[in-house]
């Protein structure tokens, strides 16, 4: 079938082949907002699924599990396409918790334009969820188009006029109310149902609700402060009357543009307000082909051209969740940025990471590059899957079986493998130590393991051949706890423990001690002799060997030997408390020795070497030393005060403050053991209302 042919059948079946005809929005907002209620509501009204809340067999758009449904909608990413017109919206409901930013940021990426969805009651309350003002402020950052939905409307205590106002407040310049709520009036004057909305721009149905001029005016200002039109103004100012039709197109080029961001009331309950996001949508949000993508290079980090929307271009897709389903395996739900997928092709799978985490040598995902072949392509709606013929540039698709796919992999053609950019997630902060309950089920753990990192991008996975854990570095408290109960819902029994921060040693002083071992009874023995000079250096000075033998009492070939021993030694460690822990920061200078003709060897002068090190240890005493870290934390003002009593506490050493980019925020920095910093993501979260965030990166070894 050729390209022209394969598109004409596609449309045929309902397949979307036109980038123009698609928008992607993400949904965003904090649990409870009303997001899921919202893309069931918007489901139902176009005829998607035959009630809300059903996808048609009873599962619920979010989840298969519906015994889990009031979890996991709050902390998995679910696609949902909805038809409007001849357009195909992909909705994509985000987490609404803030430890599940892995998969928040993969709805993000995934999506073109950003819809925040505040509940009305924020106007009661008098204030924005500080956690969404974040987020806004991150989108605001890339530049992507974004509108807010104030949804509930019918909930107790629900305010929308001070639910709008208060988010213009928290979102800043651009954000103006579209429609505001007014009661259905019969026409005898009476009021004769639920509330409706009453358009500002259009100035009805009906008569204007209270507020409706002053509202009209802030609206108008802010688009014609964003048209490119420069005679608006004075015309507006002139008090002449302005046309609807090209204010509308203004609205929409600004909003497309991500400069202006109109607030709509929706009640879900009602259906009111859900005709006018679906025109806000379709009209306001860009398609693919307006909204810039993802830096890609070849899979060995050459430069490749920019992509494009374009369904004949390269192949270029890339992995935003990835799922278990009882009866068909892996599922893995995939935004397509160039180039057409197609079902019974071979693809390439490539997965580079960033460097391991700061804390270990073994951590995280491993990049891999794999060969596949698709089968079958389904749409996605929630977690029931509809099989497709194809799915061009700008679609989102799942696919099934791909068993070498993990999240923020790229898909390409097998024949021009290419790489995309890996977004931003911000790293793991928060370690669970998790062991089996019994002996022989490391294997089982270890697997399960390995398809829980595979899926979830903030989780992170650590071996310590230290303190011989294993660790999964997590987002938060709650994103630990959903680990845990996926883990133990696939097979896996575990526990967990402490996490144990490894220690180094050094020496407390300086010494001249003798490393001897000889063992000469009879034949071919052992014999090596020599005496070192051990002194301590400052921190992070590391290891330095000299030799300053004379005479030859210890042949030449053999003072490598005594280095290495004593690095095998540092490495291998000294023993405080019961527990061995390397040494750091030490000079050790080879003075004499002794050798013989016949018993003296390599392995000989190596074991000397270590002993004259543990023999020093015993001389000079150690000092414990512990892991220091430098955190930068990202904080609101009015919080500056508390996170510095709170370092102080931890035993930290401020460095300094520094303002931000943006007004009103405060980056701290300073250096706190990192013993300290093991629950410091769920601590810092609940002093500052969930506002601020912290990096952390190794610093040195101090002093306990």
């Amino acid at each position: 079938m050729t390209v022209r042919a394969d598109r004409r059948a596609a449309e045929g079946s309902g397949t979307v082949t036109d980038p123009a005809r698609l928008r992607n929005v993400a949904l965003v907002g904090p649990s409870g907002s009303g997001k899921t209620t919202l893309v069931e509501a918007l489901l139902a009204h176009t005829g998607t699924i035959p009630r809300q809340g059903s996808v048609g067999d009873g599962t619920t758009v979010c989840d298969h599990d519906p015994a889990a449904v009031r979890q996991h909608r709050s902390v998995t990413l679910a696609v949902a396409p909805v038809r409007h017109g001849d357009l195909k919206i992909n909705l994509i409901d985000t987490p609404g918790y803030g430890d599940f930013v892995g998969e928040l940021r993969a709805g993000l990426r995934a999506a073109d334009a950003a819809l925040f969805v505040v509940p009305a009651t924020a106007g009661s309350d008098g204030v924005v969820d500080p956690a969404t003002v974040t987020l806004w402020e991150e989108c605001a950052a890339v530049g992507l188009p974004r509108a807010v939905v104030v949804a509930r409307c019918d909930q107790a205590r629900a305010d929308v006029e001070a639910t709008q106002l208060a988010c213009q407040d928290a979102f800043g310049a651009g954000v103006a109310a579209l429609y505001l709520p007014a009661p259905m009036v019969d026409s005898a004057g009476s009021v004769s149902g639920p509330e409706g909305l009453y358009g500002l721009l259009t100035q009805g149905p009906g008569e204007a609700p209270a507020g409706a001029e002053e509202a009209r005016a802030t609206l108008l200002e802010g688009i014609i402060e964003q048209s490119e039109d420069e005679s608006l103004m004075e015309r507006y100012l002139a008090g002449e009357a302005l046309d609807v039709d090209a204010l509308i197109d203004d609205l929409e080029t600004a909003v497309a543009r991500g400069s202006f961001h109109p607030v709509v009331p929706v009640c879900s309950a009602t259906g009111s307000g859900i005709d006018a996001l679906l025109e806000l949508l379709a009209g306001g949000f860009p398609s693919p082909l307006e909204h810039p993508l993802p830096t890609v290079s070849l899979i060995d980090g050459g430069p490749h051209p920019a992509l494009t929307a374009d369904p004949d271009g390269p192949l270029a897709a890339e992995v935003v969740r990835t799922s278990a389903d009882p009866y068909v395996g892996r599922v893995s739900v995939v935004r397509v940025f160039s180039g057409t997928l197609r079902a019974d092709t071979a693809v390439h799978i490539s997965g580079h990471v960033p460097a391991p985490r700061a804390s270990s040598e073994d951590a995280g995902h491993d990049g891999h590059d794999v060969d596949d072949r698709l089968s079958h392509l389904y749409t996605p709606l929630g977690a029931t899957l509809q099989e497709t013929e194809l799915c061009v540039a700008g679609d989102i698709c799942a696919l099934t079986k791909l068993t070498g796919a993990e999240t923020g992999d790229t898909v390409s053609a097998a024949d021009h493998p290419l790489l995309l950019r890996a977004w931003d997630v911000p790293e793991p902060l928060l370690p669970i130590a998790v062991v089996p309950q019994e002996r022989g089920e490391e294997d089982q753990l270890a697997r399960t393991l390995a398809k829980l990192v595979a899926a979830d991008p903030g989780l992170c996975l650590e071996r310590s051949a230290e303190t011989h854990q294993t660790v999964l570095w997590t987002t938060g408290e709650a994103h630990a706890d959903v680990v845990l109960s996926r883990l133990r819902e696939a097979g896996a029994h575990v526990e967990t423990e402490d996490v144990r921060v490894p220690m180094r040693v050094t020496l407390a002083s300086a010494a001249r001690v003798t490393g001897r071992h000889v063992k000469q009874s009879g034949g071919h023995g052992q014999y090596a002799v020599c005496h070192v000079e051990f002194e301590p250096l400052p921190r992070g000075s590391g290891f330095e060997f000299r030799s300053a033998v004379v005479g030859g009492s210890v042949p030449t070939q053999y003072v490598p030997s005594v280095e290495k021993g004593i690095r095998t030694q540092l490495e291998r460690g000294l023993t405080v408390d019961g527990a061995a822990h390397p040494v750091i920061d030490v000079r050790a200078t080879l003075v004499d020795g002794k050798a013989h003709s016949v018993d003296s060897s390599d392995a000989a002068f190596q074991t000397a070497g270590a002993l004259a090190l543990r023999e020093a240890a015993e001389v000079c005493g150690v000092v414990p030393l512990e892991r220091i870290d430098e955190v930068a934390v990202r904080i609101l003002d009015e919080h500056l005060g508390t996170v510095l009593g709170d370092l102080s506490a931890r035993r930290g050493r401020v460095l300094g403050t520094e303002p931000t980019d943006t007004p009103g925020r405060t980056v701290v920095r300073a250096e706190v053991p990192a013993a300290e910093l093991l629950r410091y993501q769920i601590d810092l979260r609940a002093m500052t209302s969930g506002t601020a965030t912290f990096t952390r990166e190794f610093a040195r070894y101090g002093e306990v």
